[in-house]
């Protein structure tokens, strides 16, 4: 400890140092009292909200809004700390309005550092965590009580708005896009039956087993012109036959002749449009795989659009209950337990708390100073001191006998205090040497 070794010394450098000491001491009492009068007094308002679970089971009626509480809340923090909605707040309640030097940017880090939002989570059901929050307080620390639950009671009602309406949006978002892709769906299945009746239209299969339908009609042509056939035949072999020798008349010869011919030509003919239908038939049978095919695609198209459709309907309708049930106030709700009040107490420090920390702290700074001091000249002041330095004990001790200017009052009064404190001292050495 350089000079100072015991608690005499420590006393001799408290009388020596009294003037820096009492000056520093007072100096930071003073400067306390400023600091702890310059602070104002904090108050916390809290105001407790909890969060009630849905009253239909999700096994009967499920909700459409996905995602844990705890996201949701931190969505909703998020929002409520952006800068538009703090700006509004200090525009509303007049915040940090004694503070005029304040940049707006400051005065919006000042508040959030004063705004508070904790959750605390629910029972866990089971072992696994479903970020369920039971109860959330949102808390405002400000210079007035009545600030501080104006702040908490607007940040609570703008938290249960953001609340029911994320959650009223989320669930009409769904309704919507289950309905567009419904709607979407039904309007290609539309199209696609259109296509597929045109096609069919169009290839002559309007109605289901074509195929076979043909090929019996085919059959029936060709049957139909072997019976033109041996009819042709028969006709060309009587008019081949026909009696010209004179026995019969000729006029009945040439009428016959004619019957037969006109026979000839009819049976011409209807073989002819026989054998264009049986040309088509053919024609239509050859080209009926490839028209199988595309039948097949349409099919399978249409199957998997009303597979599709049928899922997203079935959504569309779980959708509709999830929106039904938000819009009824059916879902989560936040529930008021504990409204904002004036607090009775602030929450800092007290003022008098604040002047005894600074006085003992510039105590604390007085003392390390004069020891400081101490430190910078180290004089042998006592036999003690000299015999504990250099091991050699002083023979006689000669006290200070520089003059001294003349001094008045209380200053006169401690010189002479500080002489005869002096005095005894040298004279209890001369008596007890072995104190030295």
């Amino acid at each position: 400890m350089g000079p100072i070794y015991s608690l005499a010394d420590f006393l001799d450098m408290l009388r020596r140092r009294v003037g820096l000491i009492s000056t520093v001491v007072i100096a930071g009492c003073f400067a306390s009292v400023f600091w702890a009068l310059s602070v104002p007094h904090l108050y916390r308002s809290s105001e407790v909200i909890q969060i009630e679970q849905p009253k239909i089971s999700d096994e009967l009626a499920r909700s459409t809004v996905e995602g844990s509480a705890a996201r949701r809340l931190q969505l909703i923090e998020q929002q409520l700390m952006a800068r538009g909605n703090l700006v509004d707040l200090i525009d509303e309640f007049g915040l940090y309005d004694n503070l005029p030097s304040l940049l707006l940017s400051e005065k919006v880090d000042l508040l959030r550092e004063s705004v508070s939002i904790t959750g605390v989570a629910a029972v866990r059901e089971g072992f696994a965590d479903d970020g369920a929050i039971a109860v959330l307080t949102i808390s405002a620390e400000m210079d007035s009580p009545e600030k501080a639950r104006d702040v908490a009671h607007a940040l609570a009602d703008a938290t249960r708005a953001l609340a029911a309406s994320q959650r009223q949006e989320q669930t009409r978002g769904t309704l919507e896009f289950f309905q567009n892709q419904e709607a979407a769906l039904a309007a290609e299945v539309a199209k696609l039956e259109a296509d597929f009746a045109a096609y069919r239209s169009e290839n002559d299969i309007s109605i289901e087993g074509s195929l076979e339908f043909r090929r019996s009609e085919l059959g029936s042509l060709n049957d139909a012109l072997l019976e033109l056939d041996r009819e042709i035949i028969s006709a060309e072999l009587g008019l081949k036959n026909l009696d010209r020798s004179g026995s019969i008349r000729a006029a009945t010869i040439e009428r016959q002749e004619e019957e037969l011919t006109r026979l000839l030509d009819s049976l011409k003919t209807q073989r002819q449009l026989l054998q264009d239908r049986r040309a088509a038939l053919s024609a239509s049978i050859e080209t009926t795989p490839e028209v199988q095919r595309t039948l097949a695609e349409f099919e399978r198209r249409r199957s998997q659009l009303r597979d599709q459709l049928d899922v997203i309907s079935a959504r569309r309708s779980e959708a509709e209950v999830g929106f039904t049930l938000e819009r009824a106030a059916r879902g989560e709700r936040f529930i008021t337990l504990e409204e904002a009040q004036v607090a009775d107490y602030p929450v800092s420090m007290s003022r008098k708390s604040r002047v005894i920390m600074g006085a003992v702290a510039f105590s604390v700074i007085a003392l390390v100073l004069a020891f400081l001091l101490e430190l910078r000249r180290p004089v042998l002041r006592t036999a003690r001191q000299m015999q504990r330095e250099t091991g050699l004990l002083p023979v006689v001790s000669i006290p200070e006998t520089s003059p001294s200017k003349e001094r008045k009052g209380l200053a006169r009064l401690w010189q002479d205090r500080r002489e005869a404190g002096l005095q005894g001292r040298s004279a209890r050495l001369a008596r007890n040497p072995d104190a030295r």
